[in-house]
């Protein structure tokens, strides 16, 4: 029982081991789930896993699969940045045991019985388990505003480096709060939405839609619920890795009103989606500029430290273009996070924006099948690049160091990419190549894919076997962590943090 008892302390009341937990059931779920579709039907992996674990896919009811599949793996995601935020963020510890508690309760709540209700028969008790589940997020959202109160003078800025008002207050807090009442907002997008089911109200793909004359209100609002909800989650980890990076100087004193300002901009553009449809889209290309040239305060900074830290490390004063970026390449965790961003901006963004200002002229007249690729890639790229900023700030504070830590980051970061550019490379191929070339061109893409995403899931499988059989050793890695169980962030030496 003694070992069942202090395993399981670790997992549920440490951040790194809530984070654990949260990881392995994503990526398992990923894994059973990533079965059901793709090569693995033709391959008949599918009609395998479907017999295994008896689950019921009715051809009916397969859009309302998919959404939620897509609400319980973001309601994990979302959970770990609770879990980091509560870390890194100097709050009472009241506050981050309790949030850390119902966040936990809520999105194993979701996952579980959302998933036995989608896939597993479709029992209406289960159903209103996954509610409950959502609930509770909400609520954790609620009490996470609270404890981020940035007008509380215990957390005042105590250092002139860090962008604050006159009066003190921490602007990059007051960005985290903005953040998390965005959140709560536009999670009311969905719910409003959710509560009209078998009421004249249907469950629908948004990429189905996107040649609508006309959208109802609610699909605008289930469409304004998927991007703002994405944008904020993107948005939630940029400021995560800020802290990570001990973010400060003149560069966080740009970025911090950007960043608030953007969310702020963003958020009313997609609320605005329902009512006024024609000019939210404009709205909302602003936030997304502000927001963007934040995330590049960050990045310059944050390339400019890793470079300066390095050459100090070794002692050298002055270096040349070749040694400051073999500097800047040292720690592939670090520097990946930040180079995600930026490749977000060609695989994501600048499409984005591409298609929107070449919208009729050029993707209209394709088929309709290859603008819903599109925008289906778009989504699932955003949402992947995400994971992998999450996996390296992850294998960061595990402590992976020496030749693990740069196999690790850089398999991570080569594989994903390739991945990504090619599922980018595929989505716009009709711009590039012509319809008699495109199957041997559209084959050697989806190889590149396939071994970019095959290398991902490689290096995370060996990373959370290793987890996995650390667990089983009595003085593992794990008991240092359970018994150190907060995560080293530098700035929160600098902060007094109130019990």
């Amino acid at each position: 029982m003694k070992f069942i008892k202090e395993r399981l302390e670790y997992l549920f009341a440490s951040t790194k081991g809530l984070v654990l937990v949260a990881i392995s059931l994503i990526s398992l779920v990923t894994a059973i789930w990533g079965t059901l579709s793709g090569p693995m039907v033709e391959w008949g992996v599918r009609d395998f896993t479907v017999r295994l674990l008896g689950m019921k896919l009715d051809p009916f009811f397969r859009e309302g699969r998919i959404i939620m599949l897509y609400h319980t793996i973001a309601m994990a995601v979302i959970a770990i940045e609770v879990y980091l935020m509560t870390s890194i963020i100097p709050m009472k510890r009241r506050y981050k045991l309790t949030i850390n508690a119902t966040v936990t309760v809520g999105y194993l709540s979701s996952l579980i019985f959302g998933l036995g209700f989608a896939y597993f028969g479709r029992n209406w008790i289960l159903h209103g388990l996954f509610l409950f589940g959502l609930s509770l997020m909400f609520f954790t959202g609620l009490l996470l505003a609270v404890a981020l109160w940035p007008w509380n003078k215990d957390y005042y800025v105590r250092s002139p480096e860090y962008a604050h008002t006159k009066s003190g207050v921490d602007l990059e807090r007051v960005a985290f709060f903005t953040m998390v009442i965005a959140t709560l907002g536009s999670s009311l997008f969905g719910a409003v939405a959710g509560a009209y089911f078998g009421n004249g109200f249907e469950t629908f793909l948004a990429e189905n839609t996107v040649r609508f004359a006309h959208k109802t209100p609610l699909q605008l609002g289930i469409i304004g619920h998927l991007h703002i909800m994405l944008t904020l989650i993107a948005v939630a980890i940029t400021l995560i890795v800020g802290r990570w990076l001990d973010f400060k100087g003149i560069y966080h004193k740009i970025a911090m009103p950007l960043m608030i300002f953007g969310i702020i901009v963003i958020t009313l553009g997609v609320w605005m989606v329902v009512p006024f449809e024609l000019i939210a889209h404009m709205i909302i290309y602003v936030g997304s500029t502000f927001i963007m040239l934040a995330a590049l305060m960050l990045v310059i900074y944050g390339w400019r430290k890793l470079i300066k830290d390095r050459l100090n490390e070794l002692g050298i004063e002055k270096a040349g273009f070749w040694k400051g970026l073999k500097a800047l390449l040292h720690d592939p965790l670090k520097f990946g996070a930040l180079w995600q961003m930026v490749f977000m901006n060609f695989t994501v963004s600048g499409v984005g924006i591409f298609m929107a200002i070449e919208l009729d002229k050029i993707f209209r007249v394709w088929p309709w099948r290859e603008e819903r690729v599109t925008l289906t890639g778009h989504w699932h790229v955003l949402a992947a690049l995400i994971a992998t900023i999450i996996l390296m700030y992850y294998a960061d504070m595990v402590g992976l160091k020496g030749k693990i830590r740069q196999w690790f980051g850089w398999i991570l970061i080569i594989g994903s990419d390739v991945a990504f550019a090619g599922a980018t490379i595929y989505s716009l191929k009709r711009l590039f190549v012509k319809a008699y070339y495109q199957e041997p061109f559209v084959s050697k893409i989806f190889l590149a894919m396939d071994i970019g995403l095959a290398a991902v899931l490689v290096i995370l499988a060996l990373l959370l076997l290793w987890r996995l059989f650390d667990l089983f050793k009595g003085e593992g890695v794990w008991r240092r962590e359970k018994e150190n169980p907060e995560v080293e962030v530098p700035r929160t030496s600098k902060e007094v943090l109130s019990e």
